[in-house]
């Protein structure tokens, strides 16, 4: 079984696609929180309240962090999602945080993207376009065969 963890941007329905098509193989996939505002507001819900925005921002990425890291270190493959909205700075530190642990690294982005991501890009083994491509590097790794 392949141990897949589904990083990127929450507000598109990538993961679903890349979930949906690999249903017939034998992966396990984890992710960040992606309900946006249990992932923005954990800290404070878990360790208290926080006057000041700046600690309200920080508790929460530091308890988010023990999800990641967990999800990114049991990971065999980790798949990076970068979208069009915003700016996916924290994207950006699981891919390095990935390549740096050696873990097989999948970054999926469009086209305009490229040259922005140009160093992420250089530590990934692909860099997929669409989650069914995702899929199909999937199904390869597991029987070495390609769709249809």
């Amino acid at each position: 079984m392949l141990r897949i963890y589904l990083s990127g941007e929450i507000h598109t329905d990538w993961r679903d696609r890349i979930i949906a098509g690999a249903k017939e193989l034998d992966v396990e996939f984890s992710s960040p929180v992606t309900d946006h505002a249990a992932s923005d507001d954990c800290g404070v819900a878990i360790l208290g309240d926080e006057a000041d925005k700046y600690w309200h921002d920080h508790k929460g990425a530091m308890v988010n962090a023990i999800r990641t890291r967990k999800g990114i270190a049991e990971a065999d493959i980790v798949v990076v999602r970068f979208g069009d909205k915003y700016k996916q700075w924290n994207a950006a530190f699981d891919a390095g945080y990935a390549a740096a642990l050696g873990k097989s690294l999948i970054v999926l982005q469009p086209p305009e993207h490229d040259h922005a991501l140009k160093e992420v890009d250089a530590a990934a083994l692909a860099v997929a376009r669409e989650p069914e491509q995702v899929v199909d590097i999937l199904r390869y790794v597991l029987d070495g065969t390609l769709r249809g």
